[in-house]
């Protein structure tokens, strides 16, 4: 093939045209299109002087403010990055008692953001005897239960109260807490009471702690370990342990009160537990009036007893078992909307109305869950269905479920009296044990006094119930 000079002039002039085109566009991409290097951050925010704590990973604000705030109406303060605009307009007065979100772009880059607004309670810390009290600022009470025998005529409660605010009675005063009594909080010229409610377990109640070790030392499970110690430390003489060994060894039942089977070992139920000996000494348990308490893998156990028809039992059983957790980005709570008045729920903390957390955010723990997953399947399709072919009531699912149709993480047997002998909780977020990461345990569960008052609630529920 020839080539002329011509051409190749030709060919060059149109190979430089082409460059010049390409370095427009490469300028034009970076000047006017998307541009990875633009910050879509909020780089801060603040409300009435205090600011909040921003994780630009998550895109989580949290504000926590002084007690005694109103944040019905407010203005905030926020700076973007050069360049970025949010989809909502800070200049109006807001809400901070919702859970806000909104969305930053700068160029074509943009990020989700959600701000989590807590006012500190008046209360830091209530405890007596080195036994923290659970406090619910929305119901103004202060709960705690001491180990049984305690004589509550005379105790001595240590209390840290926030910045800016006093009690009466002050800490370190002897008190008589045989009957409620009102702690006046004051700040900023305003005062508001509170109610104490100090209790002792039920008295000669017998609680069996139910396992498959020989005895309660050769215990390996450290989330079994950690319930067991509390169950002892709260219920002192009334507390026993028994193994499956020991029921299938022909051991009396009748002087028990409650047995619970608190089951974190394996997503499997050990083969003991199904041995018909086992299974007829528990159903005859049940029969003469003997309560249980199953609570995580333990939930399970409703099939083979037959407090559920065959084959209704949990219909999603899922657990970690290797070295790790889990890390959730948001705290783990319960929805029990239309059962606030249960005395299994009594004194929780609630973050709203029939809600309560279990699980901190960023909290290590492994997730054990045996729960009912209601509309996806089993036919149920909502708690209703659940409910006739269970023959249970559903007092509880997640956070975001108020009408209680997608999950059942909290039951009780049977639906059709006044005398319930069997209750279950089987959410992952009931996690009794700190979990380790590379050694170092996580930051401890703040919410860990809602799941031993879920507990103990629910154990003295049972044994009042009969």
């Amino acid at each position: 093939m020839k080539i002329t000079l011509n051409k190749i002039g030709y060919l060059l002039t149109v190979f430089f045209i082409m460059l010049l085109s390409l370095t427009s566009c490469e300028d034009n991409f970076n000047n006017n299109g998307l541009d990875i290097d633009s910050p879509s951050n909020v780089a801060s925010l603040t409300v009435n002087g205090v600011e909040a704590t921003i994780s630009q990973n998550t895109g989580e604000i949290n504000l926590v403010m002084p007690y005694g705030s109103d944040v019905t109406s407010v203005i905030p303060e926020v700076v973007l990055e050069e360049g970025a605009t949010a989809n909502i307009d800070f200049s109006e007065a807001m809400d901070f008692r919702n859970t806000i979100k909104f969305r930053v772009v700068n160029g074509n880059l943009f990020k989700d953001y959600t701000i989590k607004t807590t006012i500190l309670s008046p209360i830091k810390t209530f405890s007596i005897n080195n036994v923290a009290a659970v406090i619910n600022d929305a119901a103004k009470t202060i709960t705690l239960t001491l180990p049984e025998g305690t004589d509550l005529s005379s105790l001595k409660p240590v209390i840290e109260t926030t910045t800016g605010v006093s009690i009466s009675p002050t800490s370190g005063i002897t008190i008589d807490f045989s009957a409620p009594v009102t702690f006046v909080i004051t700040a900023n010229g305003k005062s508001v009471n509170y109610t104490a409610n100090v209790g002792v377990p039920v008295q000669g109640l017998v609680v069996a702690f139910l396992g498959t070790a020989a005895n309660r030392a050769a215990i390996t499970n450290m989330d079994e370990i950690t319930a067991a110690d509390w169950l002892f430390d709260t219920y002192g003489g009334g507390a026993r342990y028994i193994s499956f060994d020991d029921i299938v060894n022909g051991a009396s039942l009748a002087d028990i009160d409650v047995i619970w089977w608190h089951f974190d070992s394996a997503t499997n139920l050990p083969t003991v537990a199904f041995k018909p000996v086992v299974t007829q000494a528990l159903q005859t348990f049940r029969s003469n009036g003997g309560n249980l308490l199953l609570t995580s893998f333990a939930s399970q156990y409703v099939d083979a007893l037959g407090i559920v028809p065959s084959g209704k039992g949990p219909n999603n059983v899922f657990g970690d078992f290797l070295p790790g957790g889990w890390v959730d980005g948001n705290s783990w709570g319960m929805s029990f909307r239309g059962h606030e008045s249960h005395p299994i729920f009594d004194g929780l903390t609630t973050y709203e109305t029939g809600k309560a957390y279990l699980l901190q955010s960023g909290t290590y723990r492994l997730n054990h869950t045996a729960w009912w997953f209601v509309p996806e399947w089993g036919g149920y399709v909502n708690g209703a269905g659940w409910r006739d072919q269970t023959g249970g009531t559903n007092l509880a699912s997640e956070g975001w479920d108020d009408n209680l149709d997608g999950r059942v993480t909290i039951a009780e047997w049977p639906n059709n009296n006044a005398d319930k002998n069997v209750v279950v909780i089987s959410m992952g977020a009931y996690d009794w044990y700190n979990e380790e990461s590379n050694g170092v345990p996580s930051q401890p569960n703040e919410f860990i006094t809602n799941i031993k008052l879920l507990t103990q609630n629910s154990i003295n529920y049972l044994a009042l119930n009969n």
